[in-house]
């Protein structure tokens, strides 16, 4: 762990042997000189520039919160489990697993036509009566989307994998959040907190880095509108992975009969919370970086391409327990898409069963860090539990 001094709290970063790159580290140096930071700022080896704020770094703030710490893609995380089934079972031919998988899940914007009936209950029993609220209060954040996106896997770097451990055992790992409604959220309240800054005229390094003061109305709505996306994320997941072995279950795809064999693991990797830390209540956000408490599950994704892990929490202090969300990019979507080429995608993805094609270019592996580098500098925050490779990547 290195100790950067700046002009505001410490910054205290696990980057040893990964990228830090200078645009990132100026931008967490701003959030280090916010009035509001609590004891430091933690920097997971994962760290890059994001909007708003370090991708893969962790704020602790006493009486505020930095909508735009927590972002647009509000309780965005993983979720996996792993089966009964074992490598052999699988056929030679991944593809129609596959597309089973994509028309029992919607990917990319799409959204479900006929919302299935667990998914319906599921809305009712768990998210209805927040969505009341929010459609009384803020009308302007509802998209009307929000139950039929339910148990959808949505764009960009959201994907559907079928992987095998070290054991040769088939899991289920997702990665999703909230769509379209959390984005709504997110935008809504970052805009919010820009204008309630500007009232009570702070001058800020970033404008992104405005603050919601605990004990406000503004922040009260936030902490209750953020907390109901982030129970839809997780619920979201949850829905897919149901859904996922159901459609594995199905008679024409040929696989033998199969359990879950321990609980999913569930993680959110893009959330706020309040926490207790070195003697005091705090909130705590974790921009691209997942809850580390001793003994915990997590899971740290690698790339298409490229290995993850199940960990196990050391609940470091010093990070308030917190690991890395994944490898981390080194390459900006734009930058990937000058530079790489379908050739690389396909030798980087050799023997995955997943869309080689222009549309993907951008989640290439080399687009990301050496995610064995990353693990290597986050020893002493995780354990490692298994390590899985991919068979099958769906990307939204």
């Amino acid at each position: 762990m290195q100790l950067i001094e700046t002009g505001g709290v410490p910054i205290k970063a696990w980057v040893d042997g990964v990228e830090f790159e200078d645009t990132a580290r100026r931008q967490v140096e701003n959030i280090s000189r916010l009035p509001i930071i609590f004891s430091h700022v933690a920097v997971m080896p994962d760290v890059h520039f994001g909007i708003g704020a370090t991708v893969g770094s962790v704020i602790a703030t006493k009486g505020a919160i930095v909508p735009a710490a927590v972002g647009v893609d509000i309780g965005c995380g993983m979720v996996a489990q792993r089966t009964t089934l074992k490598a052999d079972d699988l056929p030679s031919k991944l593809g129609p697993i596959r597309a089973a998988i994509e028309r029992a899940i919607p990917v990319g914007v799409g959204m479900h036509e006929h919302v299935p009936a667990s998914v319906a209950t599921a809305w009712e029993r768990e998210l209805e009566s927040g969505h009341a609220w929010i459609r009384e209060v803020y009308p302007q954040i509802d998209n009307g989307r929000a139950v039929k996106q339910l148990a959808s896997l949505g764009s960009g770097n959201h994907y559907w994998e079928l992987v095998i451990d070290e054991e040769r055992a088939v899991w289920v790992m997702l990665h999703s959040g909230s769509r379209g409604i959390g984005n709504k959220i997110g935008t809504f309240f970052i805009e919010n907190a820009r204008r309630y800054i500007e009232k009570k005229g702070y001058g800020l390094p970033d404008k992104d880095l405005a603050w919601l003061d605990e004990g406000t109305p503004e922040f009260d709505d936030y902490v209750r509108a953020l907390t109901w996306a982030q129970h839809y994320a997780r619920l979201n997941r949850d829905l897919m992975l149901a859904r996922s072995f159901d459609a594995l279950r199905a008679p024409e795809l040929g696989l033998p009969a199969f359990t879950m064999r321990e609980k999913a693991v569930n993680c959110h990797h893009n959330y706020a919370s309040r926490e207790f830390h070195f003697g005091e209540d705090v909130w705590v956000t974790r921009k691209g970086a997942v809850r580390a408490g001793y003994g915990e599950l997590g899971l740290i994704p690698g790339s298409m391409g490229a290995k993850s892990y199940i960990v196990r929490g050391k609940g470091n202090a010093e990070s308030f327990q917190s690991c890395s969300h994944g490898a981390g990019r080194r390459m900006g979507r734009n930058q990937a898409k000058r530079t790489l080429t379908l050739e690389d995608l396909a030798r980087e993805t050799a023997g995955v069963e997943c869309r080689k094609d222009a549309g993907v270019i951008d989640e290439a592996p080399s687009a990301y860090k050496d995610v064995e580098k990353v693990m290597a500098a986050q020893r002493d925050l995780v354990d490692i539990v298994h390590t899985v490779k991919q068979l099958v990547c769906i990307k939204g």
